[in-house]
């Protein structure tokens, strides 16, 4: 008989976090999942709503998808977990719990619409027929630097589309 001994937390993680640099390259906010079941990915993400014109395209909700096709189910199998490099917002706590994840890890956090940990705690309010496990932090620095850096160069290429708007202004002026 074969023992499988699963990977660790942040073994998944990176999955995740080689996801979020999937959107990053297409211009998309870079936030990465996966979904694992039995040892094995069920379902990968990343954000791509702008590029899908599709407002629900967040990463959760694309590995959410992918892996009930693979699975032909609506529903979760009872051990998967969810590794996303940001805290959840509210629309994907609300298909998790739909989906019936069992756990949820995540890197960083979402001060300003994080739904697990930050600006609202979804799973405290009693109102769900489902909840689910979580735990935050992995690979939190990693998870942020990789965020931040995205940010950071979209603020600096707007920033050269305003000097080069304003030059060529200039030009048309003269």
């Amino acid at each position: 008989m074969t023992v499988e001994i699963p990977f660790s937390d942040e073994y998944w993680m990176q999955q995740a976090y080689e996801q979020a640099a999937s959107a990053a390259l297409i211009g998309e906010i870079p936030v990465g999942a996966i979904i694992v079941s039995n040892n094995q990915i069920i379902g990968a993400g990343f954000n791509a709503p702008i590029s899908l014109n599709d407002p629900t395209a967040h990463a959760e909700v694309q590995a959410i998808r992918q892996a009930c096709q693979v699975l032909e189910n609506y529903r979760l199998p009872d051990d998967a977990t969810l590794y996303v490099t940001l805290e959840p917002c509210t629309m994907c706590v609300g298909a998790l719990i739909h989906a019936r994840i069992k756990r949820v890890v995540f890197g960083a956090v979402e001060p300003k619409a994080g739904s697990l940990v930050s600006a609202r705690q979804l799973l405290q309010s009693g109102y769900y027929n489902h909840t689910f496990e979580f735990e935050l932090g992995c690979l939190q620095e990693q998870c942020s630097q990789q965020l931040s850096a995205f940010f950071k160069l979209r603020r600096e290429q707007k920033k050269q589309l305003k000097l080069l708007e304003k030059a060529i202004g200039k030009e048309k002026l003269e």
